[in-house]
């Protein structure tokens, strides 16, 4: 059963209304009433069958006004790289202490950034990454020799996404302390990019729904028109 607090705000939203983008963000941050800076999520429901690899949606974006949560970066590479890793800010920088570290258990950071020279290795762990969504990969930029871009990228607010066995996909767009101006233009950037990924096979109506929820509130349905014309 619900808590008092998310009954309570489900009782100040129209589950069956869709509110413009601002009144929408606006709506989740008065109904939220946790004691922490709450991250703000968006769900986006496709049409696609991600069943098929032509239909499956995937990608990133830079977020202009970033999420709001400081990202932990280990990059794997080796020493020629180390340094320039570490003066762009990667908090966890190495190649096999780190891969031993995995293989133990360790998954104590939010995104690891490999060279490609390191890949091989980097596989005997992919089991254990992978699932977490942790495994470096070329197409989200995470396998890269510009390791200095990377890591700066994703602490100023990249994000990657990826869409589900259910068609739909999740992402953090900011935290509630932000304006609602600022998570406007980072909800903007992210379908902006999501529907310039849709799929060639994809056949009917791409964007079916779109909400906004917060940590442990309810969601609020947000107007589609204006994103898929």
């Amino acid at each position: 059963m619900a808590g008092k607090k998310y009954r309570n705000a489900a009782l100040k939203i129209d589950r069956f209304h869709e509110y413009d983008l601002i009144d929408a963000v606006e709506k989740v941050r008065e109904i939220t009433e946790v004691k922490f800076d709450a991250t703000v999520d968006i769900a986006v429901k496709l049409g696609v069958d991600p069943r098929h690899a032509d239909q499956v949606v995937r990608g990133t974006v830079m977020l202009p006004h970033g999420t709001g949560k400081t990202v932990s970066v280990l990059v794997v590479c080796k020493e020629a790289k180390a340094e320039e890793a570490r003066e762009a800010g990667a908090d966890l920088v190495g190649f096999e202490e780190y891969i031993e570290k995995i293989q133990d258990g360790w998954t104590g950071v939010d995104v690891i950034i490999a060279t490609p020279d390191v890949m091989g290795q980097l596989g005997k762990v992919a089991k254990i990454l992978g699932p977490r969504g942790l495994m470096p990969n070329p197409k989200s930029g995470t396998v890269t020799m510009d390791v200095a871009k990377a890591v700066k990228e994703v602490k100023a607010g990249k994000i990657e996404f990826r869409v589900d066995k259910a068609g739909n996909i999740h992402a953090p767009v900011g935290k509630v302390s932000f304006q609602p101006d600022q998570l406007v233009a980072n909800i903007g950037s992210f379908l902006k990019e999501v529907i310039r990924l849709k799929p060639s096979a994809a056949k009917g109506q791409y964007v079916q729904g779109i909400a906004l929820s917060s940590t442990m509130s309810p969601s609020v349905k947000v107007k589609m028109e204006k994103f898929v014309a």
